[in-house]
């Protein structure tokens, strides 16, 4: 920080009474498909008769996985100044995916997200909209919970930093650190920017000592505030990347991580004084506390189950440490320094990962409230529908990368590979099986694989979707799912059992085999890319003669072959992503139609264990 510190209190009295790595891991305001290669050929080596059946009904039968120890992941708590925007969005997509996978394996998961409610900003933006602080909060944290159901997510625990449980832990632990003399008062006058809360070093900033994140100047500002002794901490904080190099990733994060520390740390304000909108200093109650110092909590006391009587143990008992903040890379300083320096000071364990998202652009631009350049993610929602935006998002950007939105790209995407690749395998091959066997299984899916590559494709393509989805590789899972389908898709363009169903004798049984086959990997399909598109993965499974209630149980175990039995009996077809269209209107305004009017299928929020 540039400035001069001015002490003038050494400590002050008052008192109120490891990281490792590993392979992790709801609005009222107006605010190609990729090819297998050549070489991969499929086809049955032998085949075999078997009589047909087809009076039985779908049923699932596998154990779940039962693990102990809870996963808990968290977005960050969202700056409520504006409404939510496609950045906060994106975050949250992509932890639900996360927990939704976790979810698969057995975990019990608490994922947490919230709003940050504290500050200057907070302040000023409902002072411009006419309402009290409180009030503007409460409607900006419902646009968040209105957003996050509309985008299916599934958090378990939702933290607001204006509950009385979160502000008595905050206080408990800022007492903690004072009582480790990691505290002191101060004067610091410095160059201050607004919209990150934070005083900024002359040497970040650009020309007319603009913010680089903001683009707008910073202004110079003196206060008597509270510090933390950060650069007490600078040590354990190198000796912890050393030993832990999986704390921080991607590994490019860390390497920014370890630039700060090595550059030195310093010392920094904790408190306000010209702020009156927060939680007031429990020494002194001129001075509130520093927003960050504040919103950093709401990790801890989210875990808090008692909202009157919330004490600093019991939160921490019911989860902490966390297994994953997942982040955006302009706060990784914040998560990655300054988190982890205080929880050494308050004697508590780290959290386990910190991961540090990029950017996604619009015309080559991070987008943000402040910059105002920000895509709308519930008229996205609204023209789209929850699983395109999720799957887009998900698979367009590699976690950890930027990424950019382009809405002819977006709805080329969506029809090639959730409308196609998917969509319309299913429904042909349904189509021919209600023909040909009143939609009825004529065979053990593990029969019809005897001898058939395509089954060892297929479970390939499982193991490399799962180890990605292991390794945060979300995109890259999803590229794995999707493959499974083009190789369906490869597979029945080859045997071509529609002309073969005509051909009666073994070419009938054949092919039957072969759609039995094709339910089977879009069977697996469902499971495996519902942390991606949760509710086109329940209409998948319910074309294929399963229950609500059945989707909801299923666990990553269920992706082994040879879940559809002699018997089951499948739904009527009916396409399950309806084609996006673009039509012109007049003034050439783009009207988005799509083919197929589908109900939106109901996920609900789950928190027991392994539940998707």
């Amino acid at each position: 920080m540039a400035g001069r510190v001015h002490f003038s209190l050494q400590r002050n009295g008052f008192l109120f009474l490891s990281p490792s790595s590993s392979s992790l891991f709801q609005s009222s305001i107006n605010f190609g498909v990729t090819h297998l290669k050549n070489s991969i050929t499929f086809g049955p080596k032998r085949l075999s008769r078997r009589p047909l059946y087809c009076n039985c009904a779908a049923s699932n039968g596998l154990e779940k996985e039962i693990s102990s120890d809870p996963f808990v992941l968290t977005t960050p708590l969202y700056y409520v100044n504006a409404p939510p925007h496609m950045g906060s969005a994106y975050t949250t997509i992509a932890a639900d995916a996360i927990a939704r996978f976790q979810r698969l394996l057995g975990k019990k998961v608490i994922f947490i997200t919230g709003t940050d409610e504290h500050g200057e900003k907070i302040a000023t933006a409902a002072a411009s909209s006419g309402s009290s602080p409180s009030e503007h909060c409460d409607v900006v944290s419902q646009a968040y919970k209105e957003l996050w159901k509309d985008l299916d997510i599934a958090y378990d625990k939702f933290i607001r930093t204006t509950e009385s449980k979160h502000e008595a832990i905050v206080k408990e632990f800022y007492s903690k650190v004072l009582a480790s003399g990691d505290i002191y008062r101060a004067d610091y006058e410095g160059l201050y920017c607004v919209n990150c809360e934070e005083y900024k070093d002359e040497k970040e900033l650009l020309d007319n000592n603009c913010c680089p994140m903001h683009l707008k100047p910073c202004v110079s500002r003196k206060e008597d505030n509270y510090f933390f002794a950060l650069s007490k901490y600078q040590k354990r904080l190198e000796e912890t990347l050393q030993q832990n190099p999986g704390f921080v990733q991607p590994s490019y994060r860390l390497h920014e991580v370890e630039g700060w520390i090595k550059g030195g740390l310093r010392d920094f304000s904790i408190s306000r004084a010209a702020v009156d909108w927060g939680i007031p200093v429990p020494n002194d109650t001129d001075q509130t506390i520093y927003v960050w110092f504040d919103a950093l909590l709401g990790y801890i006391s989210a875990l808090s189950e008692d909202k009157e009587h919330s004490d600093l143990q019991s939160a921490i008992s019911s989860g902490w440490p966390a297994s994953l903040h997942l982040i955006g890379k302009d706060i990784l300083r914040f998560h990655a320094v300054y988190w982890p320096a205080m929880l050494m000071s308050a004697g508590l364990d780290l959290p386990k990962m910190v991961f540090g998202h990029g950017f996604l652009t619009k015309d080559g631009m991070k987008m943000g409230k402040s910059l105002g350049n920000t895509i709308d993610p519930k008229c996205l929602v609204d023209r789209f529908e929850s699983d395109a935006v999720r799957y887009f998002f998900l698979r367009e950007v590699e976690l950890g990368n930027d990424g950019d939105y382009s809405e002819e790209r977006f709805i080329n995407i969506i029809n090639a590979n959730l409308a196609n690749t998917i969509g319309n395998l299913l429904n042909r091959t349904l189509g021919l099986l209600k023909k040909n066997c009143n939609s009825t299984l004529p065979v053990d899916s593990a029969v019809a694989a005897e001898g058939n590559t395509f089954k060892d494709s297929v479970e390939d393509l499982v193991a490399k979707a799962r180890a990605q989805y292991e390794n945060l590789a979300i995109s890259s899972a999803c590229e794995a799912v999707l493959e499974i389908g083009n190789a369906g898709n490869l597979y029945i363009n080859e045997r071509a059992p529609w002309s073969l169903l005509k051909q009666g004798g073994d070419a009938f049984d054949a092919a039957t085999k072969d759609l039995v086959m094709i339910l089977e990997a879009m069977r697996i399909i469902a499971i495996a890319l519902s942390p991606i598109t949760p509710s086109l993965c329940l209409r998948i499974y319910e074309q294929l003669g399963y229950s609500e209630e059945q989707f909801n149980a299923v666990t990553w175990n269920e992706t082994k072959w040879g879940g559809l039995k002699s018997g089951n009996v499948m739904a009527q077809p009916r396409p399950v992503f309806a084609r996006i269209e673009v039509h012109m209107e007049e003034g050439d305004v783009p009207k988005v139609a799509q083919k197929v009017s589908k109900k939106k299928a109901k996920i609900p929020k789950v928190q027991t264990v392994a539940e998707a």
